[in-house]
């Protein structure tokens, strides 16, 4: 078999490849060219190709940023946890497609200059532990597989979010939904995020909704900071987490 019709069998649709990937492979920067020119694959932006007549979406290329094992980028948040079917009850509105990734991850040029990122919001934070992967799951979109936000992990993510891309009614509903977290998974994320606000949100919203998972959670080793925490303007002040929240929350 001649190595363009390996290529093209070992090629997932709708991908993206990495020139580093395809080097892997065997196939070097000249015979790249020589397929390029040919017009068997089409070069997208330095580093990054795609098979010709191929359609690819944001799917394919984050994708070809995930097979990296240095990086992190991911589907976290309120698409995370959409994608994990935890949304079906709240109202939908036209939502970004939110990724989220380590201070040191970035979306490299390719991917910023294809039509996707109008829809694309990328959120680079310290707050989360991305270093392990136990905090992600694996979903197939259109056949491809992308590594998204555990549901525990992206309920965190959103609130990390809240106020200024989601709103608390919104959060709160959402975690209306989430009677099933794991515990495990629950302890350790709250112990290794750094996100004083979405920590303290989060355990007054589970308690709030009176979740049978909450009362397992043991807040020893959780660090919730000092002082107060504004949530929303002109709300009212939950002494306990010290938060201030929406006036009917506390009535």
């Amino acid at each position: 078999m001649s190595k363009i019709n390996q290529l093209f069998l070992e090629w997932p649709k709708g991908t993206i490849k990495s020139s580093r990937e395809l080097r892997d492979l065997g196939y070097s920067s000249q015979l790249l060219k020589i397929y390029a020119n040919s017009r068997w694959i089409n070069l997208l932006g330095r580093g990054a190709y795609k098979l010709s007549d191929d359609n690819v979406d944001w799917q394919g290329g984050l994708y070809c940023l995930q097979r990296r094992a240095e990086n992190r980028i991911h589907v976290g948040a309120k698409t995370a946890l959409t994608l994990n079917g935890y949304t079906h009850y709240v109202a939908q509105e036209q939502n970004a497609i939110e990724l989220f990734g380590n201070t040191t991850d970035t979306l490299p040029a390719w991917f910023t200059k294809q039509i996707w990122m109008e829809k694309i919001k990328y959120f680079g934070t310290g707050g989360f532990q991305y270093d392990n992967l136990k905090v992600f799951s694996t979903i197939d979109l259109n056949n491809i597989p992308i590594m998204i936000s555990s549901a525990e992990l992206a309920i965190l993510e959103m609130l990390f979010l809240v106020p200024v891309v989601h709103s608390f009614n919104e959060a709160s509903l959402i975690m209306e939904t989430l009677t099933s977290l794991r515990v495990e998974m629950v302890q350790f994320i709250l112990e290794s995020c750094s996100s004083i606000k979405a920590k303290r949100l989060f355990l007054y919203l589970g308690e709030k909704h009176n979740h049978s998972w909450f009362s397992q959670i043991n807040q020893t080793n959780i660090d919730l900071g000092s002082g107060k925490r504004e949530i929303v303007k002109k709300g009212k002040l939950n002494k306990k987490y010290n938060i201030t929240v929406p006036v009917d929350y506390e009535e």
